[in-house]
């Protein structure tokens, strides 16, 4: 009998497991347009307290509230000051143009995160010839960045040169749990110098889907407002808040495994020759290596693995993104690991067969 998939693409292919589902099942639901889901209600008001914040919104995805907190900060014709490889300004389908006519300034800085000298190169004068700086937004953990994690003393310095310009914050913190369990802070101190924080419950917490937004009550009565226009209002979401509240009990401090597991599998390759890995720069659950354009391109090697029985992402031409999560064990990680030395054993530049669109990215 053949081995089941290692799926390493995302986070986001994780399966509520057995007890998350007998939770949504035994969920208490009502109306969440009319304030009534006492599930919904009680998870934005647990969200709230945790990153020390007035409210918080329920939404559907990461994209959605990131884009809610847009919303409720910007106008049409404003910028968002962001890292170039930030999540909002590559993958969320134009969405910051689309919906609110707002435009996404790239800065650079490494590891996905920006520091005070790139913010202060892109002050521009309050001319009618630029567009109206009016939010500094982060990540973190980053993404295409490299799952890096922002340290406390780095947030709260660029949310104060925010401040002293008054600019807005907000923090994509899809994975920010993953943060806090990485540096050991908090959820409250990570949010205090933002203004607005948004939290993924479908990638390591494991839940099928739903994201919160919080902030002022003024910032997320806006973006309530928002969720209504862009079609995300919800109705007994109960269901899915339940997951969310369960994963907050069980599905915290086990992303430390995830962390575990993605550093067994860096340091499983690292010495392999023809790949390309920094070790100092694996910090969560992901893992970025290069691959030598010697043997072959990522998108290649990303199909022979896939012939192996491995499930990675080509994230660039020679770059390859690997996500550990918690449907993948110590178990699996070695026999990825193994997989990849058998494709660079064979070689693997002709590589054939299934695999994801080309620079996929989640």
């Amino acid at each position: 009998m053949s081995q089941p998939m290692i799926d390493l693409r995302s986070d986001t292919v994780t399966r509520p497991t057995p007890a998350m589902r007998e939770a949504m099942a035994r969920a208490e639901v009502g109306d969440d347009m009319f304030g009534e889901d006492p599930t919904v209600n009680a998870l934005e008001r647990r969200m709230a307290d945790l990153l020390g914040k007035q409210a918080a919104l329920f939404a559907c995805s990461g994209t959605q509230s990131n884009q809610l907190a847009l919303w409720a900060h910007c106008r049409a014709g404003d910028e968002v000051l962001l890292h170039r490889d930030g999540h909002i300004n590559n993958y969320e389908g134009g969405a910051p143009a689309v919906l609110h006519g707002v435009t996404c300034r790239g800065l650079d800085g490494a590891g996905g995160l920006i520091d005070l000298p790139a913010l202060e190169a892109a002050l521009r004068p309050d001319d009618q010839h630029y567009c109206r700086t009016r939010l500094v937004a982060v990540e973190n953990t980053t993404n295409k960045g490299g799952g890096r994690v922002w340290p406390l003393d780095q947030l709260d310095r660029v949310g104060r040169w925010a401040r002293e310009h008054g600019f807005g914050t907000h923090m994509d913190g899809a994975r920010l749990f993953n943060a806090c369990v990485a540096a050991g802070y908090s959820p409250a101190e990570a949010a205090r110098s933002m203004d607005t924080v948004s939290i993924c419950f479908s990638k390591g917490l494991g839940c099928p889907l739903g994201s919160v937004l919080v902030g002022s009550g003024e910032l997320i009565a806006r973006a309530r407002r928002g969720r209504k226009i862009f079609g995300g209002a919800l109705r007994q979401a109960g269901i899915v808040a339940a997951a969310a509240l369960y994963a907050l009990d069980h599905h915290v401090e086990r992303l430390a495994d995830d962390h575990r597991h993605a550093r067994q599998f860096a340091e499983g390759i690292a010495p392999l020759s023809g790949l390309h890995l920094d070790l100092a720069t694996v910090e969560s659950n992901l893992v970025f290596f290069e691959v030598d354009e010697s043997l072959g391109t990522a998108e290649q090697l990303a199909r022979a693995l896939h012939s192996e029985g491995v499930r990675v992402f080509a994230v660039g031409a020679q770059r390859i993104r690997v996500c550990t999560h918690l449907d993948v064990g110590a178990e699996a990680v070695e026999r990825a690991i193994e997989g990849v030395r058998k494709c660079l054993e064979r070689g693997f530049a002709t590589a054939l067969g299934s695999s994801e669109t080309p620079y996929a990215y989640r």
